[in-house]
């Protein structure tokens, strides 16, 4: 389910985005929780900044929606870590951070999936892996002849 990737002598998870929304799934968003803990650590340890906070922002996110809007800060820095991380490494498509807002408004569970694939293009990436390739885009329809 998750491949580990080495950077610069750290290990960090390449997980499948849709094995995070069903571990969320299956355990009624425990391990959604867990699975933002250790994303934001894998942040801090690859990016080396201090400032980063795990439990802070875990914590943000759980309590935080007794006051609305701590839950929002946390995910837009999370995001914000990660589309650092990707123009760090050049990684060409970036994440949104104000798409991850609207997936924590609307449908929070998504965001592991969004999240978790930018953060295995930086680690494919920062490992000098080959980012894979998208597949082509099928042909226009034939323009309809004048009636």
């Amino acid at each position: 389910m998750a491949e580990t990737v080495t950077i610069e002598g750290k290990q960090y998870l390449k997980r499948n985005p849709l094995g995070v929304l069903g571990l969320s799934f299956i355990t009624l968003g425990i391990y959604g929780l867990y699975w933002y803990y250790r994303v934001n650590e894998e942040i801090k340890a690859f990016t080396k900044d201090e400032t980063i906070s795990p439990v802070r922002s875990l914590m943000a996110l759980i309590f935080g929606w007794l006051i609305i809007v701590p839950p929002f800060i946390a995910v837009w820095n999370t995001a914000n870590h990660v589309l650092k991380m990707e123009l760090q490494v050049g990684v060409q498509t970036q994440i949104s951070p104000a798409l991850t807002i609207v997936l924590l408004l609307l449908l929070s569970i998504a965001l592991g999936i969004y999240v978790q694939e930018h953060l295995n293009r930086v680690w494919d990436k920062a490992a000098g892996k080959p980012a894979p390739v998208a597949p082509p885009m099928p042909p226009p329809p034939p323009a309809m002849p004048p009636a």
